[in-house]
């Protein structure tokens, strides 16, 4: 992943006449030994068979009934979750991080905590407060692990919504808002006030039992937001589901407002951008003049997506348009289109816009370490 903003220039002084593009020639690999990367290689091997791919938690159940959850969990540590999980305790990710350090590789660390739509309703609000405790924690062990290196501010963490509020809720936020007419009620101005003030929010579209929800899911964001700009550590929500998404969007809003301010040096709220549905770069386009008309940083995670499959048959399921692009090329083509618009952005605006160019894809990251040379000359 790349983080790009004005500093990509300023920290480095004038740019010399030979821009060096990023490489990948395997240098990185020196870190790992014969084991890791042979291991390594079956994951991928194994992540790219589509049976293991489609029935993965079905196996994964199997497994734990017929080897126990002992074995099964020491053969997923040796395997899969090795391969993507930094540890298991503060001082296995610390090591791990200082690892990647050598070759000027910095953490963006998850709390792995989230709820699928239409899963089981958790019980009561105890598990998004045990959440919130693991977020909190998960901000200081963020903070830590750079704590004497890099500058002030520049620590990232990612944020999971559906960790703190339950995606029933935000099915009928998004609901509410994608009405014709939707009500003032739900605007971000209003949640940002419900979440500075701790009185009761009364949203008419939503039941007594939803409103008690979403006040405490608005505390429950704030404290985190709070905590992690208190330790300097910028939030990046992710972005989910198209039936999440706007509701996820509001409460983006609602927290950019309070946290994004120039002020406040931020942003220190980023929401997530993804470049496979067909609406995305319009809504990054529009949100982008918003917070700029509004005096707000705006940070940026740009994404391709994780939930094509799902996405698609949903919208099977219920007859309607499928929000995903038709096929691999439009899904690079819209991220190109949304990349260009968010470097301009960045080139424009300076400290008032940051962008990730978050990607897998060697040639996106390519056009991103070119289009930001030739724009640092200009």
């Amino acid at each position: 992943m790349l983080r790009t903003c004005r500093a990509l220039c300023s920290q480095a002084g004038p740019p010399s006449g030979d821009w060096q593009p990023l490489r990948f020639d395997g240098g990185a690999f020196h870190l790992k030994g014969t084991r890791e990367l042979t291991r390594a290689l079956l994951v991928l091997r194994l992540c790219a068979w589509p049976p293991l791919v489609t029935h993965g938690l079905a196996l994964q159940a199997w497994s734990q009934r017929l080897l126990g959850s002992r074995f099964s969990g020491a053969l997923l540590r040796a395997s899969i979750y090795g391969q993507f999980v930094a540890g298991e305790t503060p001082e296995e990710v610390r090591g791990c991080v200082q690892q990647l350090g050598t070759v000027s590789l910095r953490p963006l660390l998850a709390v792995p905590i989230e709820e699928e739509p239409d899963s089981a309703v958790k019980t009561g609000e105890a598990w998004y407060e045990g959440n919130l405790s693991a977020m909190l924690r998960c901000v200081d062990l963020s903070r830590s692990l750079l704590g004497t290196s890099g500058p002030t501010g520049n620590v990232l963490m990612q944020l999971k919504v559906t960790a703190l509020t339950s995606t029933r809720l935000c099915k009928e936020l998004t609901s509410c808002i994608q009405r014709p007419g939707a009500s003032p009620e739900l605007s971000p101005e209003r949640l940002a006030e419900a979440m500075d003030s701790g009185r009761g929010l009364q949203v008419s579209c939503l039941s007594t039992e939803q409103n008690q929800h979403l006040q405490a899911s608005l505390s429950r964001l704030q404290r985190v937001v709070q905590h992690a700009r208190a330790r300097h550590v910028r939030l990046l929500v992710d972005a989910e589901y198209t039936s999440l998404n706007p509701a996820l969007s509001l409460l983006v809003a609602a927290l950019a407002l309070r946290w994004n301010s120039f002020r406040e040096g931020g942003p220190w709220v980023w929401n997530t951008y993804q470049a496979y549905l067909k609406d995305t770069h319009e809504r990054l386009r529009r949100d982008a003049e918003a917070a700029h008309r509004a005096g707000l940083a705006f940070g940026v995670k740009l994404v391709r997506g994780a939930y094509l499959d799902k996405e698609r048959e949903v919208a099977q399921l219920h007859g309607t348009n499928d929000p995903t692009q038709p096929d691999y090329e439009a899904t690079n083509q819209s991220y190109r289109r949304c990349l260009e618009l968010m470097l301009t952005q960045v080139s424009q605006h300076g400290p008032g816009c940051h962008l990730m160019v978050a990607s897998h894809n060697e040639e996106s990251v390519h056009q991103a370490t070119r289009r930001a040379g030739r724009l640092c000359r200009v």
